[in-house]
């Protein structure tokens, strides 16, 4: 089923795993140490291009006529919340920007355009999703609870609703975020009067937002209020959408491993680099594509460098290509569209019992385990006694050959 050696599952010796670990404490390093003007001026340049354009397709929904600016202005402001929402609150919330010691680009003090304070996000994301990425039964993120994911999770008679369950969360992510995230607070909470103010928070930020999208700017158009209101509902759903499926790429397309709670007992840094390599997978994306999702179609160099800023990603992106390489780890990627559908198959397959799959527990797409490499090992074993090879170091076969022969 899930893993429950990392590295076992990586065929990587202690050795390795420290010499792995040093090499991306230098990328960290270098990248720390040249962090500077450029950077700041990456971010500001940023907020206020996106600012301007949230105002400017505003004014044209407002103020056009016809159905060409209300597809235009819509369509603006679907990417302006777009990128608010991922590239900017998603990434000062991780306080990738904390070192510039500005007071609103801050993680403490951002507060982001969507449902549900950021501040409860930061501590279901921050602490529970990227510390106990895919850890099965401690991270809340896999499946949000209420899909499927992996055959660690026994099949219930509701999970045949899940392909439902899932165009649903699509389109109201931002509200299951904040409800989850709602959940996680008030589980932390110690006391009664903690929980009560975790719900005054929630309600007062859900209330403000609820008013300004779909009370405020509707009645500052007046007549033509309804054309404001549907274009605020259709760019809501729009961003919901967009960072649902990058999110879902990043967490659960194969080849985005999952773990067993036994891989937390004892885990050193260098253990905890490796799960996060391995429970996460990239989609290739160009410039643009990469800016429109907050640079997370670098998912595997964000949950490596959670901190560092995304402006930086594609550069480290190409340094972590280079540690995959030298250990013999997979570096999972593909094209959006294909690490998409994996998901989707992901998602229909394990909506039905076990029973009706094939592949097997240990070697299935979306759950892999280092039990699956049993028989590889054995027949590696035979082929050196046949050879009478006698190596000085015994290193084992890569691992991404060995996926490959499954």
């Amino acid at each position: 089923m899930a893993i429950t050696d990392v590295a076992k599952y990586a065929h990587l010796t202690p050795a390795d795993l420290e010499a792995f670990a040093a090499d991306l404490e230098q990328i960290r390093a270098d990248v720390e140490g040249s962090l500077g003007e450029r950077d700041r001026a990456y971010i500001c340049r940023t907020i206020a291009w996106q600012r301007g354009l949230d105002i400017a397709s505003r004014l044209v929904i407002g103020l056009s006529r016809g159905k060409v600016g209300w597809v235009v202005g819509t369509t603006g402001l679907a990417i302006a919340k777009s990128i608010e929402n991922m590239e900017l609150a998603h990434n000062i919330g991780h306080g990738q920007w904390d070192w510039m010691h500005d007071p609103e680009i801050h993680s403490t003090t951002w507060e982001w355009d969507m449902v549900g304070p950021s501040s409860q996000w930061r501590y279901s994301h921050n602490y529970r999703h990227h510390v106990y990425t895919n850890v099965v039964g401690v991270d809340e993120d896999l499946g949000y609870g209420v899909m499927r994911v992996t055959r660690d999770e026994k099949w219930k008679a509701a999970h045949l609703t899940q392909p439902l369950r899932n165009l649903l969360m699509a389109i109201m992510f931002e509200w299951g975020i904040a409800l989850h995230d709602l959940h996680s607070e008030k589980e932390r909470a110690s006391t009664a009067a903690d929980k009560s103010a975790t719900v005054k928070a929630f309600a007062s930020k859900t209330a403000r937002q609820v008013g300004k999208d779909y009370a405020l700017f509707p009645l500052l158009s007046g007549r033509r209020w309804r054309r404001t209101l549907t274009a605020n509902v259709t760019a809501n759903l729009l961003r919901n959408v967009w960072a649902f499926v990058v999110i879902s790429c990043g967490h659960f397309a194969d080849g985005a491993e999952k773990f067993t709670a036994a891989t937390l007992e004892g885990e050193t840094k260098p253990a905890w680099y490796l799960r996060q390599m391995l429970g996460t997978a990239n989609f290739d994306a160009g410039p643009v594509m990469a800016f429109m999702s907050g640079n997370l179609c670098y998912q595997i160099e964000h949950h490596i460098f959670p901190d560092l800023p995304s402006n930086r990603y594609a550069e480290i992106s190409r340094r972590v290509k280079d540690v995959c390489a030298t250990y013999h780890l997979p570096y999972t990627t593909g094209s959006l569209t294909r690490q998409y559908l994996q998901t989707l198959r992901t998602i229909v397959k394990l909506a039905f019992p076990d029973r009706f799959l094939t592949a097997t527990a240990d070697g299935a797409p979306e759950t892999a385990s280092e039990r699956e490499f049993g028989q590889v090992d054995a027949a590696e074993d035979q082929i050196r006694a046949q050879r009478r090879r006698r190596p000085t170091t015994r290193r084992r076969a890569p691992l991404a050959a060995l996926m490959a022969s499954f």
